[in-house]
């Protein structure tokens, strides 16, 4: 049996190997926008139908305002996300550059709103949860209330990552253009489990566990991460500061989670505890 390699093959696949990986180079970062993109539109859009048909229904209370003001900046950050991506893998980096400063002022609005956010909607749903029949709760109210304490522990957390990661992307935009549109990504993954959670037929370890959104956050990332792995056979420094963040924040969220001391300590900053 010939074992030798056919010259003219070999001639061939490598121009063809060359542009598949150009291709890919160019194309991973839309690849992860538009993943991100869909994994919010899967999450967001059947929970919110399905809300706003109970709220027409008289079965729950309006959402509060700031929640759609959390909504739409969230949305834009997305499709900016998005648009940013394909400018660049489409070689329109000037377009790309002017389009950056909305960025810096969308990445302080969540910031700030999230802030608001997050006590607002808690106080909402425990107003709600308190309203409604047992009968049509998920789980029992005392489980409820310690998910939705255990919960902030994770907002904060997202909010806190989201806006180091912004904060590094952004610093590297004009020297490391590498860190800058991995670390874009990286930040945006953060808040992303906000969908993720809401995709009914995915595992969860919810109630009483939060592995699984630090489980799916990193899912979500893979991609970026492999093809990175793959093509430069080394991890990117990246993904080495936004790890070294990540885990011991994650660490420390998934620990506090379902404790006494931070379910009494929600409720009293709160004031719900009785």
């Amino acid at each position: 049996m010939a074992t030798a390699a056919d010259p003219s093959f070999v001639a061939v696949s490598a121009p063809e190997k060359r542009t598949i990986v150009e291709f890919v180079d160019r194309w991973i970062f839309v690849f992860m926008a538009g993943l991100f993109f869909v994994t919010v539109l899967a999450g967001f859009i059947p929970d919110s139908v399905g809300k706003v048909m109970a709220m027409r229904a008289g079965f729950r209370p309006p959402f509060p305002t700031v929640l759609h003001f959390h909504a739409v900046l969230m949305g834009s950050w997305i499709l900016l996300l998005l648009t940013q991506t394909t400018l660049m893998a489409t070689g329109r980096s000037a377009a790309h550059k002017q389009l950056g400063l909305a960025g810096l002022v969308l990445a302080p609005a969540i910031v700030i709103i999230g802030s608001f956010v997050v006590p607002a909607m808690y106080r909402y749903n425990w107003s709600l949860a308190h309203a409604l029949p047992p009968e049509v709760l998920p789980y029992p109210i005392g489980v409820v209330e310690r998910f939705m304490d255990s919960l902030v522990a994770f907002q904060i957390a997202a909010g806190l990552l989201f806006s180091v990661f912004v904060i590094v992307g952004l610093r590297a935009r004009r020297h490391d253009v590498g860190m800058h549109k991995r670390m874009m990504i990286l930040a945006t993954a953060v808040p992303l489990p906000a969908a993720i959670d809401r995709i009914a037929w995915l595992p969860t370890t919810y109630p009483e566990s939060a592995l699984s959104p630090v489980l799916y956050t990193v899912l979500w990332i893979s991609p970026m991460l492999a093809w990175d792995l793959i093509r430069h056979k080394r991890l990117h420094k990246a993904y080495i500061i936004w790890f070294a963040i990540f885990i011991p924040v994650a660490t420390v969220a998934v620990n506090i989670w379902w404790t006494p001391w931070w379910v009494g300590t929600v409720e009293r900053v709160m004031g719900v505890a009785t």
